[in-house]
């Protein structure tokens, strides 16, 4: 096997606020992701679930160190309704997750 680029595991979460108000979102980041795959293999999704204590929509994805997960996610931000996103770095493992969430009611 050639050497590959080391891979990072990341997490990109829905926030349930979200999802309630916009529930067919699920399923097109589902099929974004699947089309993402399809264009840059190296990128993968290992799981994806329901998380009850939050009421969140989780994809853990392996992706490239060399990718840029801002460029991935403002591609996504243009298949989906308004929304804004976050990052964070979750003990105990570290593993960087990216919250997308709706836009401030004002």
């Amino acid at each position: 096997m050639e050497s590959e680029a080391q891979a990072t595991i990341i997490e990109l979460r829905l926030s349930y606020r979200y999802i309630k108000e916009q529930p067919w979102v699920v399923t097109a980041v589902n099929g974004f992701l699947s089309a993402y795959f399809m264009e840059q293999p190296s990128f993968r999704v290992q799981r994806h679930f329901d998380e009850l204590e939050s009421g969140m929509h989780v994809w853990i994805c392996e992706v490239p160190s060399t990718m840029k997960m801002t460029t991935l996610l403002r591609r996504l931000q243009a298949d989906i309704p308004p929304c804004r996103y976050s990052q964070a770095s979750v003990p105990p493992t570290d593993r960087l997750q990216y919250v997308v969430d709706a836009l401030e009611q004002h």
